[in-house]
Formats: C-alpha cells, sequence, structure tokens
C-alpha cells in the first residue's frame, strides 16, 4: 500500500542517502543534502513523498523561499504567499506510470491551496518532452518565461489554484 505524505526528516535522509549511494563520484551529492534537509527544517522548502512499506520511492518539493530557487527568473517562480515553485518531482524507475507522481503532485497541490498560495509554478527542460506533456496534463498550462541553464532551455509554467473572488463574481453576471 502507498502513502502520499509530507516527508519526516528521517525520509529525507533516506531520499538523500539514496541518491549519493546512485552518484557516488559526485561529492555535490552530500552537500545538496545538507543544505536540502535544513531548507526543510527552516520551511523555506517543504517535500512530500511517495511510501512503499514505510520506504520513500518518490518525492515532490514545493519551494515557499524563492532564495531557495537557483534560476535568474525566481521571482517569478516563488513571490510571498501568492506563488509557490514545484522541484524535484521524481519516482524511483520501478513505480514510473503507475498514478503516483499525480496522487503526489494533487497532495502537494492540496497542502498548497490550504496555505492560501494562488499559484503553483513548475520548469522543464524544452527537451524533456514526456514530463512537459505530463505537466500540462496537470494543468500547468499557463506559459511564464524560459531561461538557459548549463546550456539547457528550461521552460517555466504556472497552473492557478483557486479562483479568485473577483473572477467568480464575473462568471456569476
Amino acid at each position: 500500500m502507498f502513502i502520499y505524505r509530507k516527508a519526516t526528516m528521517s525520509d529525507l535522509n533516506t531520499i538523500w542517502d539514496k541518491d549519493i549511494k546512485s552518484h557516488i563520484a559526485d561529492k555535490r551529492y552530500v552537500k545538496w543534502k545538507k543544505s536540502f534537509i535544513q531548507a526543510n527544517k527552516n520551511g523555506d522548502i517543504i517535500t512530500f513523498v511517495v511510501l512503499n512499506e514505510n520506504d520513500p520511492v518518490g518525492q515532490c518539493s514545493i519551494v515557499l523561499n524563492r532564495e531557495n530557487i537557483k534560476f535568474k527568473c525566481k521571482d517569478l517562480l516563488c513571490a510571498s504567499n501568492e506563488k509557490a515553485y514545484l522541484s524535484t518531482i521524481r519516482i524511483e524507475k520501478q513505480y514510473e506510470g503507475q498514478g503516483h507522481i499525480s496522487k503526489l503532485v494533487k497532495t502537494v497541490e492540496s497542502f498548497a491551496k490550504k496555505k492560501g498560495f494562488s499559484y503553483l509554478t513548475i520548469g522543464v527542460e524544452a527537451k524533456e518532452s514526456r514530463n512537459l506533456a505530463i505537466y500540462l496534463h496537470f494543468g500547468y498550462t499557463q506559459f511564464i518565461t524560459s531561461e538557459i541553464e548549463d546550456g539547457t532551455l528550461i521552460l517555466f509554467y504556472q497552473k492557478p489554484l483557486k479562483r479568485r473572488s473577483c473572477d467568480n463574481k464575473n462568471r456569476a453576471n
């Protein structure tokens, strides 16, 4: 049975230990683990996980503080309590295509709505057509901007989480 919930510190350590092990030659992962876990402790990033028998096999993070976004366009992606940025959406290979990412993203979107965010934003490498199709299917259809990062074109989209009260009034008239 799979569970979708906010990650514990134990979950975060397990996720990062798996990443470090699978990228053993890349010493940046040890540094990234420390800063990522600290950002979760500070509440600047909140990570949600897919658990399979208490083992985190997937994750999605919501970035609440734009200082934790590496892109130049970070002000368009994360703004006070209006916008937050989705990051690190992934699942272990053997669980792909089973609907877990969809359920996880819905869990994060529900959290963001409860926190009062109007929009969630997301970035995708232009060459990752499969991921782009998935994000568009999830409703991330409002193009914001693009940016080249380390020679890779990144496309940024947003999704409204709730209708503004003035939109509802206009629809009623």
